[in-house]
């Protein structure tokens, strides 16, 4: 089976599962899942075969501790380090993907926001290109570091008895406004340099729009090749 089927198949067998030795192997499961440089195809195989070996010890009474050990963590980086690496899963395209998307939302808003004001009063629509890409570096910097910094809450709370999902929520949120707020300051004291073009707010939303299709139409070329 392809990747995408591999994990349909898997959330339905994981629905046999007793809580506990679903928390045992979902855990696992995030963990490896979360190594974007492995090939996902391997990935998906090797989580489907410890599933059906679990599910065949639940059977006899057996529990996941039973069958893989008292050290999740250890028994997946043991797994992890014989997957084999898959380039085109690295984080690089993932980054990309959520900026672009995150892009072309900004503009749709651009373009609705200079509608509404310009009811009220004469808005510039000039985008100055040296500004624009200042913003779009921090951006993509920002994202970065939000991929970076979710995927390791995600991890640290896998395998922990003690953590909280409440808590690693908050942190996020906390996270998520704060880089939101770096945006919106940004865009009010970057002073405009650089040649400048004019971009009215149906140019804004037609782009915005375009630029989503594609990265929508990219997601599902992606899935469907799995």
């Amino acid at each position: 089976m392809k990747a995408k089927q591999l994990i349909e198949e898997n959330n339905r067998k994981r629905e046999q599962l007793t809580p506990e030795n679903e928390k045992y192997y979902g855990d696992m499961l995030i963990y490896i899942r979360l190594q974007l440089s492995l090939s996902e195809q391997q990935s998906e195989e090797v989580l489907m075969e410890m599933l059906d070996h679990l599910l065949d010890g639940q059977i006899e009474g057996k529990s996941a501790w039973d069958i893989f050990g008292d050290d999740p963590k250890g028994y997946a980086n043991e797994i992890i380090e014989n997957l084999p690496k898959e380039q085109k899963r690295e984080v690089v395209p993932f980054i990309m993907g959520v900026v672009l998307n995150l892009v072309s939302w900004m503009l749709m808003i651009r373009g609705v926001v200079i509608v509404v004001i310009s009811q009220f009063k004469d808005v510039d629509s000039s985008v100055y290109i040296f500004s624009s890409l200042v913003m779009f570096a921090f951006i993509l910097a920002s994202v970065g570091f939000g991929v970076w910094f979710i995927f390791r809450t995600i991890q640290h709370s896998l395998f922990n008895e003690k953590a909280s999902e409440k808590k690693d929520t908050v942190k996020v949120g906390i996270f998520g406004a704060i880089s939101m707020g770096l945006v919106i300051a940004l865009t009010k004291f970057i002073p405009d340099f650089g040649p400048a073009f004019d971009f009215p707010w149906l140019a804004s939303i037609i782009t915005g729009v375009a630029l989503w299709v594609i990265v929508f139409t990219l997601k599902k070329l992606e899935v469907g090749l799995r």
